[in-house]
């Protein structure tokens, strides 16, 4: 699609922002970040990690000495008890790693379909599009998708458009666009490359102008 094409020209070097090691790391970091950003579980991840570095610790760690760790990030209390029982499943039922399919990796504590996705991309490189407010925010500004769209709906749009190889790219392409460019408030219009095919935004400079 030319809109996603030109996409990829303005952010050639988009990628997963969430810091972490490996799978493991990943996957608590994905959780932490539901309605939060990138950059305050980034803050405190780290200590998070150097406290719990497997999920062994994580596991049996109680809920009061982990809540100290996550307190900056936002639903803190129900993210600590998350996690803890997410590391307690994979000891239980995955040997300690981490699972390589979305319908296992659902069936972890905290873990829905987009946190999924996101695992299986970027920790493991296996073909997914993660639907978060980024990617549903931009792709109905376009028109990729149905205004009335589900998020899964959304998914499934995207997956039938853009080739399988590029999954990965188009879903961290989408969020750097709707992060960095096409913003919730106050989205760049006037200098966007894509508003001659974006009706939302020739909409919302015309609104301006009236005003």
């Amino acid at each position: 699609m030319l809109a996603i094409e030109k996409m990829y020209e303005m952010f050639p070097k988009a990628h997963g922002e969430l810091q972490h090691q490996n799978p493991y790391e990943l996957l608590i970091a994905v959780i932490l970040s539901a309605q939060a950003t990138d950059v305050s579980v980034n803050k405190a991840t780290p200590a998070l990690f150097q406290a719990f570095p497997t999920p062994e610790s994580l596991a049996v760690a109680c809920v009061d000495e982990i809540i100290p760790k996550i307190k900056t990030i936002g639903l803190y209390r129900n993210k600590a008890k998350n996690i803890k029982a997410c590391a307690q499943q994979l000891l239980q039922r995955f040997n300690g790693q981490v699972p390589q399919t979305r319908e296992e990796l659902i069936s972890l504590p905290g873990v829905g379909r987009k946190t999924a996705n996101v695992v299986l991309g970027d920790a493991f490189g296996i073909p997914a599009i993660a639907v978060d407010t980024h990617v549903e925010r931009v792709t109905k500004r376009l028109r990729i998708c149905k205004l009335n769209a589900s998020v899964v709906e959304v998914e499934e749009t995207l997956m039938r458009k853009v080739p399988k190889e590029l999954w990965i790219k188009t879903h961290h392409t989408l969020i750097f666009f709707g992060r960095y460019h096409c913003t919730a408030r106050n989205p760049h219009c006037k200098i966007c490359p894509l508003l001659e095919m974006c009706q939302d935004g020739k909409n919302r400079l015309k609104a301006k102008e009236i005003l």
